[in-house]
């Protein structure tokens, strides 16, 4: 049985599908949360050492890569973690924030999208077989640019969506989403929402619809990134 280990931002941050698709290709699941209280951005923490694991799957964070000072605390030593892993021949899954993290560990560039992506979005996908056009679950801010020698799968018009390099891979959406996972989120930003004028019952709404068809692409997404070239 292989060992995956997942960062885990915050309690409002779980795995969910992305871990139950790990769980069915024999994984056993070891979290890591970096925050006691999602309010409080300190970590004095030591992470763990990636090289003890099979996999790692960083998840997202209302925090910012491009902000640093907030978290200051962690950071780096995030990055510093996913470019050990990554350089280590440890396949590396990060999910928004964690695609992020992903992009500034080999080189990339994290900054502001000249918009928010909150709701369920269609993608431009080089590989539909096995990254759907969607639609995937989006919330950010943020955008990260494809660190040189990765290949970018998938974009929209605001932000680059996926990108592979070697056996790691990033995306900008959330394949771990649920329903549960979205009424939490919402709980935490329902002052964004209004000022973006997002419906929240709508996006929960979505969500239940879409919840079997985004299980499925996120298992074949899951099934690519376990595929990595060796």
């Amino acid at each position: 049985m292989g060992k995956a280990l997942i960062i885990e931002h915050d309690e409002t941050g779980p795995v969910g599908g992305v871990g139950e698709r790990l769980i069915e290709h024999g994984f056993e699941l070891h979290p890591f949360c970096v925050l006691d209280n999602f309010s409080n951005p300190l970590c004095t923490k030591e992470f763990p050492d990636p090289t003890d694991f099979d996999v790692v799957v960083v998840l997202g964070s209302q925090w910012s890569v491009c902000d640093k000072g907030p978290i200051e605390s962690w950071v780096d030593r995030e990055i510093e973690l996913v470019r050990k892993a990554h350089t280590t021949d440890i396949p590396v899954l990060g999910l928004c924030f964690g695609g992020q993290v992903l992009s500034a560990a080999l080189g990339g560039e994290v900054t502001r999208a000249v918009r928010p992506e909150i709701g369920w979005y269609e993608i431009d996908t080089d590989l539909p077989e096995v990254v759907s056009s969607g639609p995937w679950l989006e919330w950010h801010y943020d955008q990260f640019t494809v660190p040189d020698g990765a290949l970018e799968i998938a974009r929209t018009d605001v932000s680059s969506q996926v990108f592979r390099a070697g056996k790691s891979v990033g995306t900008q959406f959330h394949p771990e989403i649920t329903p549960d996972i979205v009424t939490n989120w919402i709980a935490v930003g329902h002052e964004e929402l209004s000022i973006l004028e997002i419906n929240p019952k709508s996006l929960v709404a979505d969500s239940v619809d879409y919840q079997v068809d985004a299980r499925q692409r996120a298992d074949r997404l899951v099934d690519w990134f376990l595929s990595s070239p060796a």
